[in-house]
C-alpha cells in the first residue's frame, strides 16, 4: 500500500510531515486531508486564531505532488 505525506504549506513555511500514513488510492489521501484541514481548521477558530491560509499538499514516498488541499476548501461558509 503506498504511503502519503501531507505536508502543510504556510505562506513562506513548510512543515514537513516526517511519519505518512499508508492508503490505498490518492482519493482517500485527499479525503484524509479533507478531514485533517478541518480537524485544524475548527481548533483555529475554537481558539480564537486564523482559519485558513494553509494548504496541505500531499505526496508520495518518491517526492511526487499527488494533491493539494488548502484549508479553506475544506469549509463550507453557506
Amino acid at each position: 500500500m503506498p504511503k502519503y505525506f501531507f505536508h502543510i504549506r504556510r505562506n513562506d513555511v513548510f512543515e514537513e510531515d516526517p511519519e505518512g500514513i499508508d492508503l490505498a488510492t490518492p482519493e482517500l489521501a485527499f479525503e484524509e486531508a479533507t478531514a485533517g484541514a478541518r480537524e485544524i481548521v475548527a481548533e483555529r477558530i475554537r481558539m480564537g486564531n486564523r482559519a485558513n491560509g494553509d494548504t496541505f499538499e500531499i505526496m508520495t514516498e518518491d517526492g511526487s505532488l499527488v494533491a493539494t488541499v488548502p484549508f479553506r476548501s475544506a469549509i463550507r461558509l453557506d
